[in-house]
């Protein structure tokens, strides 16, 4: 890790390279918005390709760039990873087999204690489930992953306020439940799940952190006027559209958990655009800066 006389050293993937992901890293690096108390490096080799038309050449160097900064990043190399976005669907084709970049980090660390956690803007959420179909949510949500969760967000809000954080815990169902009416995971799961986390012995704060399960359609919002520091989400949709319609442009995705921090803008390849030199590059300056303060923190 970094020293007192040197700057951090922060690794970033270009993503699929027939995507935006070269333009908003050329962009945001040479903006006068990305801090210069620290040093960056592109990792990855990435081939010819023409913007917009992603190959099985460009999925393969995007996967090969994450497997070369997770191992910079676990000898001691590199002090932070910071994304590019990767299409999912041309990853699992070259034989990529994880749900998102998230849970590849998580196993080439060895870690299983993790979450997936978004900040932009005046919000902060973060994922009691993620990459699975909504389908299977009911089924997958514990109290225990709720409490384990809950943990990781309060630790990272901390880490940011230095004060004791307030976080919202949404409800699963309409209503948070309606007292059973709408479903019964409220009374079930996340009640004692809230009141799992509110003891000291578990978050290390004297006073409540945790308050819930409130109803999905206000605690954003509530959340927003500054109520809460952070919401604890049951499920990917229930965290990233709020996030998404209030940062777009400058979301970031932060996986809670890993021995060293990674980030990475919180959007997609963009297929759509790239080459067109039209992409916006704020989400990827969020993260880069997001990753050069999380490094301060751990040193």
């Amino acid at each position: 890790m970094s020293t007192s006389t040197k700057l951090p050293r922060i690794g970033i993937t270009l993503g699929d390279c027939a995507g935006i992901g070269p333009e908003i890293v050329e962009l945001a690096l040479k903006s006068r918005r990305v801090t210069k108390s620290a040093e960056y490096k592109i990792i990855g080799k990435y081939p010819r390709c023409m913007p917009g038309r992603p190959t099985t050449r460009t999925a393969r160097a995007a996967a090969a760039a994450l497997e070369e900064a997770a191992t910079l990043a676990r000898r001691g190399d590199l002090d932070a990873i910071v994304t590019g976005p990767v299409h999912k669907a041309r990853l699992y084709e070259v034989g990529f087999r994880f749900p998102g970049q998230t849970e590849f980090f998580a196993e080439r660390c060895g870690v299983k204690n993790f979450a997936m956690c978004l900040t932009g803007g005046k919000l902060t959420v973060a994922l009691v489930t993620a990459h699975i179909p909504l389908s299977k949510v009911p089924r997958a949500l514990k109290r225990s992953e709720i409490v384990r969760v809950g943990v990781l967000l309060a630790n990272f809000v901390h880490a940011r306020c230095r004060t004791t954080p307030r976080i919202g815990v949404a409800g699963l169902n309409p209503h948070a439940g309606e007292s059973g009416k709408l479903g019964g995971e409220e009374i079930e799961l996340v009640s004692p799940a809230v009141d799992q986390l509110n003891s000291s012995r578990v978050t290390r704060h004297s006073s409540l952190v945790f308050t819930g399960p409130l109803s999905p359609d206000t605690i954003f919002h509530r959340a927003l006027e500054g109520e809460f520091d952070a919401v604890l989400c049951m499920y990917h949709d229930q965290a990233l559209i709020p996030l998404k319609l209030h940062a777009f442009h400058s979301g970031v995705n932060v996986t809670l958990g890993l021995p060293f921090p990674r980030t990475s803008p919180d959007h997609g390849t963009a297929f759509e655009i790239a080459g067109k030199r039209i992409a916006r590059p704020d989400s990827m300056i969020e993260a880069i800066n997001l990753a050069v303060e999380m490094t301060a923190r751990s040193s």
